[in-house]
């Protein structure tokens, strides 16, 4: 029996986004297929994921199926997860903000606004690639200016600084008024 493309697309899509296994039974159920089509189906996938030009393998496990990568592939996986972190700690992340909102910006500046020195949390953010150095300001020392990425953009998922959401200044009574 031929199925259609989207069916075949769908169980593709469960399989890659399933954290665990999935039954023949739940798949069956999600896809409103007999277990009969389901098995037509299944073999549909190995037979695409024989090929030597895809990357991935259809696993069968004891409690189902899960899509996984061929062995083939996996020094190139294990360069993807040698790659450093990109979890920021709350300086580099403190940091991150002041330049996003306040570029151009000097070390010297971000430094008064924390209160703290902040050259660990710049180095952190230069080496990931979310700051760069943008320039140098008119003065003494002549400091370097900082400013966000096209990275920083990526990895926040906004299109522009633009879409930072709006700061709103404390009073300066100290009392922030922004819950009303």
């Amino acid at each position: 029996m031929l199925f259609r493309e989207t069916e075949i697309a769908a169980l593709e899509a469960l399989l890659f986004m399933a954290k665990e296994p999935l039954s023949n039974q739940k798949l069956a159920e999600i896809l409103e297929i007999s277990l009969e089509n389901l098995a037509e189906l299944i073999e549909v996938l190995k037979d695409r994921y024989a090929s030597a030009s895809s990357g991935f393998a259809l696993i069968e496990l004891e409690n189902g199926y899960r899509l996984g990568t061929k062995p083939e592939t996996a020094r190139y996986i294990e360069i993807l997860y040698k790659q450093p972190s990109q979890v920021l700690s709350n300086a580099a992340l403190e940091v991150l903000s002041i330049i996003a909102y306040k570029q151009p910006i000097t070390r010297g500046e971000i430094d008064f606004i924390r209160g703290v020195q902040s050259e660990r949390a710049l180095a952190t953010l230069m080496e990931k690639g979310l700051i760069r150095e943008i320039g140098r300001k008119d003065g003494p020392g002549r400091p370097i200016l900082y400013g966000t990425t096209e990275e920083f953009l990526i990895h926040f998922g906004i299109k522009s600084l633009h879409e930072l959401p709006e700061l709103h200044e404390p009073k300066e009574d100290g009392v922030d008024d922004t819950e009303e």
